[in-house]
């Protein structure tokens, strides 16, 4: 979401130069997105349609695929954050209306609904987060070790949904540290309404609301020297 519809991009630097705060020059990086899964953003076969239409709608598949190619064209990590709950749903404790949903629903390890979207493009240098029960990726995961591993300091988060996820994500990164990037076109929420007030009202006090073509500019300035494991 741009400053034309209310939300936050906070992009400039010294002497007009171009940039998004958080991705400045040197600064280590990592992006994950969170439950772009079938269960989630594929009409086909997702529990919530109107998540899925305004995944679809705002193209933010071909937007998460540029951005996490970008990445590990630049060097940074690329993280996919997926719940997995078991078949027997043991585990996945319905302690909210969502966890709830999520224990009566289809999705489960192994599932075609647990599956990334279908037009999803991995490598496999990408590192995968799965967990069984909680909304965001820092819950009971190894997340946060990976990140402080390879050094970073600024988290790239997108994926679904700008509801809970992505906002709970950010917060979490925040708690532990992290300053927080949200490429506000590589997310979606239950519905266009309800993203754009989260985004407008939450978000941008939170993280650096910007957009993919922004973040993937930054990444390409930042990239030297590369993501490597501090000695």
């Amino acid at each position: 979401m741009t400053a034309a519809t209310g939300g936050q991009s906070e992009r400039g630097g010294a002497g007009g130069q171009r940039g998004v705060r958080g991705l400045e020059p040197g600064c280590r990086a990592a992006v994950v997105i969170h439950e772009w899964q079938r269960g989630t953003v594929d009409p086909a076969v997702a529990s919530i349609p109107s998540l899925a239409a305004h995944a679809g709608d705002r193209a933010a598949t071909k937007n998460i695929n540029a951005l996490t190619a970008a990445a590990r064209a630049a060097g940074v990590p690329v993280f996919w954050s997926v719940i997995e709950p078991r078949a027997d749903r043991v585990g996945t404790t319905p302690s909210c209306l969502l966890l709830a949903h999520l224990r009566r629903g289809a999705l489960a390890a192994g599932s075609e609904a647990a599956g990334l979207h279908p037009e999803v493009v991995t490598a496999e240098s990408d590192i995968w987060i799965r967990r069984v029960h909680g909304l965001t990726p820092f819950h009971q995961t190894e997340l946060e070790a990976y990140l402080r591993d390879l050094g970073v300091r600024t988290v790239v988060i997108g994926g679904v949904s700008t509801d809970v996820g992505v906002p709970g994500a950010a917060l979490e990164a925040v708690n532990r540290g992290f300053t927080v990037v949200v490429p506000e076109d590589c997310t979606a929420g239950s519905s266009p309404a309800t993203h754009d007030f989260v985004v407008r009202t939450q978000l941008r006090l939170l993280a650096t609301v910007s957009d993919s073509a922004s973040v993937i500019e930054a990444l390409r300035a930042a990239s030297a020297p590369a993501i490597g494991r501090q000695p």
